[in-house]
């Protein structure tokens, strides 16, 4: 049974030198953006707003400037994620002995909901990141943690989870890319599709199947850029996420060391469905951040904007809309923060909570930049405008990290099964 829990009051604190690195990467100190209605940081501890502030700073002098060149011109912006790593943002819930920040999931959905609001597509990339940050932390040998987190922590190298294959997307127990044993060696063959930053990450989670052909055949490894017989598709031309390279993942005969198999084999099915449960609320939270940042663009604009002799906030219809948009963005943020906080709590309802918040949050939040971008008349489709930019980055979020039909599958299931 899902359960709703009260936000922590009293979060974890992050790192004291997180707060000064604020100043020294340059960030204007100004009064943080507490004009969204209702308050986003209602519940939140006083650690947690100065994290959603920082994380607001950054976005709003280091991603918004550049997000619509990003996306016209396909930029992997390196640079700039190098910077959110330094204040923290590379291994947001990764132990700090490797350079993560310690935090928790709710912390993540609070920073990712505060960036998405600048750029979806860059901080969307984060996210895949601190979940691949996340297994290697939870569930790798102390030597892989040691060997890979610190530089991807730093985001000096970057990482890529890799789950679906060109035949099996929702049935992602059904992937066909096989890790044979030779000695001391795995030999990899076959292919995943979609992985966002394929060809450009250096490090790939992979999930194979060493065993039979039930879930419980499948494991979990890790595999290096420039391994002999990994090689990539083209890059994809895509509606949206363009600041985010998207190719094919290929393995023809590719040799890795058996020491780079993660947790121990059999497992990779648990720890592909636990990594989900926390990317369905780190995708969520994506979808939050665009919502409300289409809700606070189009307010202002209704105010300005003049027809038939009268601001458009005079209109009693859009007023309505409004006001509609703005109660679908607050239940969305209660649902994403009370999954984050049971997953926090490693409660038995989390993923059930997990599925419930995606799957509301991404259909709402897409409505919401559809009704934004509606109430810009012409102007919201011209690409001078961002609100068509946050529409057409939203919209994979039906899709992945679990289809709208999956989260409602799951869902359904939970409400169906039998009860012992």
């Amino acid at each position: 049974m899902i359960r709703t829990v009260a936000f922590s009051r009293n979060p974890q604190t992050f790192s004291s030198h997180r707060r000064s690195v604020v100043s020294a990467n340059g960030l204007r100190d100004h009064s943080r953006r507490d004009y969204s209605i209702p308050n986003p940081n209602w519940q939140l501890g006083e650690d947690q707003i100065a994290l959603r502030d920082m994380a607001l700073r950054f976005g709003e002098e280091k991603m918004e400037p550049h997000a619509k060149k990003w996306d016209e011109e396909e930029i992997f912006p390196v640079d700039v994620l190098k910077e959110a790593a330094s204040l923290g943002f590379g291994g947001i819930y990764t132990r700090e002995d490797v350079g993560g920040s310690g935090l928790t999931r709710l912390d993540a959905a609070v920073v990712f909901e505060a960036l998405s609001q600048f750029c979806v597509s860059t901080t969307a990339y984060i996210s895949i990141h601190n979940m691949c940050c996340g297994v290697i932390d939870r569930h790798a040998s102390e030597h892989l943690r040691q060997k890979y987190l610190p530089s991807l922590t730093a985001m000096d190298t970057f990482a890529s989870y890799c789950l679906t294959e060109p035949g099996s997307g929702s049935d992602a127990a059904a992937l066909l890319t096989k890790a044979t044993k030779s000695g001391d060696h795995y030999i990899l063959n076959g292919s995943k599709a979609f992985i966002s930053g394929g060809g450009d990450s250096d490090v790939y989670i992979v999930m194979v199947r060493t065993g039979d052909n039930s879930p419980k055949g499948i494991s979990c490894v890790l595999v290096e850029k420039g391994t002999p017989g990994l090689s990539f598709g083209g890059k994809e031309k895509k509606l949206g996420w363009n600041s985010q390279p998207t190719r094919a993942v290929i393995f023809e005969d590719c040799k890795i060391p058996k020491e780079n198999l993660i947790a121990t084999e059999g497992f990779g099915f648990n720890i592909a469905m636990e990594a989900l449960d926390g990317g369905r609320v780190n995708i969520a939270a994506c979808s939050l951040g665009a919502a409300q940042r289409c809700v606070d663009l189009t307010t202002e604009y209704i105010k300005g904007r003049k027809q038939f002799g009268k601001p458009l906030a005079d209109q009693q219809s859009l007023q309505f809309k409004l006001a509609d948009m703005a109660t679908d963005v607050f239940a969305s943020r209660l649902m994403v923060r009370n999954a984050a906080t049971l997953l926090d709590a490693k409660d038995p309802g989390a993923t059930l909570a997990c599925a419930m918040a995606k799957l509301k949050t991404c259909d709402l939040a897409f409505k919401v930049c559809d009704d934004a971008l509606q109430m810009h008349g012409g102007y919201g489709y011209l690409k001078d405008y961002p609100i068509q930019r946050f529409m057409r980055d939203v919209r994979v979020h039906r899709i992945l990290e679990g289809t709208d039909a999956v989260m409602r599958m799951i869902v359904s299931r939970a409400m169906l099964k039998e009860k012992k």
